[in-house]
């Protein structure tokens, strides 16, 4: 076991090794394996990864592996080489929650190996890599498609399509910047406390940009990053998967020099409905960032689900579910904040009061509710809408008074559904307090083997 001190900017390529190394002033079980090289055939490559996560694993210290290429002999030796990755794939699960387990590709990883990848927690991709369990012949001939290699699992695709990329990189040296930044909001392991950041920005500053971003109209769109960018520690805000599902904002930031994970509706996209790419995506972050003790802050702003057909053939209830199971078997302190709509399904799945939550907060012109206005009162008043004489002034007045009576906050508030309504250019501030009076939380959950969950 060697101890090697890597400065960022300075990595250079080696054929396959293992060892504890500093990066950027963190220690890191570190891996390198290029299964490309002539007579390689996967074992060798394999038992190097596999090594890296048996020191993580013994000192309680993150994992980064670094994949150039990862091929398996087909002749007869392949079989000892997947058998190894299946070992490496075994002693990855059960560290998992455990350590981080960040990976770096750079190159092609195809074929049987590429499960490994969807094991990590996070997975930083070069432009020109690609990874696929299917190749583009076996494609063709199966399906009649012709697709290249780039089309079928390049950066890009994995970045918007299937979401394995939590940052995309434009080399090697970038990509360990990526993972360097990363493990700036990561602990060590599940025991130690998230790393700190400075504290330049006072934890009692006014969010007054945040607040003057949201529009009063509840139709109109605007960008949450803004929102975020203005509440948490400037410049700390460091988004995952940004192109992947971007109608549910997944990031990682500093709030008093804290580290925390964010989920934040985004009305920029699709008004910031939930299907179920966002669902999945939402899930996962919220459960890395629970299993390593990283407290969860919650942005809502969200008219519901997305309707559809093909949503609902293709499983929305089931993957739906998978971000309620996330929220509600969270342990580490939990903060959220109603921006603006709140309705429906989708007001219980962003983190409300009765899932668990310890402090849900609730800007003025908030609206929480069954559904909006308008649905409402197509359902409630659609024959009072239909006999009047003029329809669409009715129409309208009822939408007032149906907002009105039931979609103010602080009704939501007299039931215990809000902790507080609070002026909009204090969220900062209450949040830092409440984060700071949470960092003694520590869960209370039954024995058992394992939950259930909707995979």
């Amino acid at each position: 076991m060697t101890l090697l001190p890597t400065p960022l900017g300075t990595h250079r390529p080696a054929a396959a090794r293992a060892d504890l190394r500093e990066l950027d002033g963190r220690l890191v079980a570190w891996a390198e394996v290029d299964g490309m090289r002539p007579g390689g055939s996967g074992e060798a490559e394999a038992d190097v990864v596999d090594r890296a996560l048996e020191m993580a694993g013994n000192v309680g210290c993150p994992v980064v592996v670094v994949l150039r290429s990862v091929a398996v002999d087909p002749g007869p030796e392949g079989l000892a080489g997947l058998a190894a990755w299946g070992r490496v794939a075994h002693r990855a699960v059960r560290l998992s929650g455990v350590v981080p387990l960040l990976v770096v590709v750079t190159g092609p990883v195809h074929g049987g190996l590429t499960p490994v990848l969807g094991l990590a927690d996070h997975v930083v991709v070069t432009r020109d890599a690609t990874a696929y369990l299917n190749g583009p012949q076996p494609v063709r001939q199966v399906t009649g498609i012709d697709v290249d290699a780039s089309t079928l699992g390049g950066s890009q695709i994995h970045a918007t399509r299937t979401g394995l990329a939590s940052l995309v990189a434009e080399d090697l040296d970038d990509a360990v910047h990526a993972v360097a930044e990363l493990l700036g909001y990561l602990p060590d392991n599940h025991l130690a406390e998230p790393p700190s950041g400075d504290l330049t920005d006072p934890v009692d500053r006014r969010s007054s940009r945040a607040a003057a971003i949201v529009p009063a109209e509840s139709r109109r769109a605007y960008d949450v990053r803004a929102v975020l960018e203005d509440v948490f520690d400037r410049g700390s805000v460091l988004e995952v998967h940004p192109d992947h599902a971007p109608n549910l904002v997944c990031a990682f930031a500093r709030l008093g020099g804290r580290s925390v994970a964010v989920v934040a509706n985004q009305p920029a996209v699709r008004a910031g409905t939930l299907d179920i790419a966002a669902s999945c995506k939402g899930a996962r972050h919220v459960q890395g960032a629970d299993a390593l003790g990283i407290p969860l802050v919650t942005f809502v702003d969200t008219p519901g689900y997305e309707p559809g057909r093909d949503l609902e053939w293709r499983g929305m209830i089931r993957h739906g579910a998978k971000l309620v199971h996330a929220y509600a078997s969270a342990s580490v302190p939990r903060l959220g904040v109603v921006l603006r709509k709140a309705y429906g399904g989708a007001y219980i799945v962003m983190d409300s009061r009765t899932m668990g939550n310890d402090l849900v907060l609730a800007w003025p012109r908030a609206e929480i509710a069954v559904m909006g206005a308008p649905g409402a009162v197509a359902i409630l008043n659609r024959r009072e809408v239909a006999d009047a004489t003029d329809p669409d002034t009715a129409r309208v007045l009822l939408e007032d008074q149906y907002r009105q009576r039931y979609c103010t906050p602080e009704i939501a508030a007299e039931r215990g559904y809000v902790d507080a309504v609070i002026d909009p250019a204090d969220t900062r501030r209450l949040l830092a307090s409440a984060l700071r009076r949470l960092a003694a939380k520590r869960p209370t959950t039954a024995r058992r083997a394992h939950d259930n969950g909707p995979l």
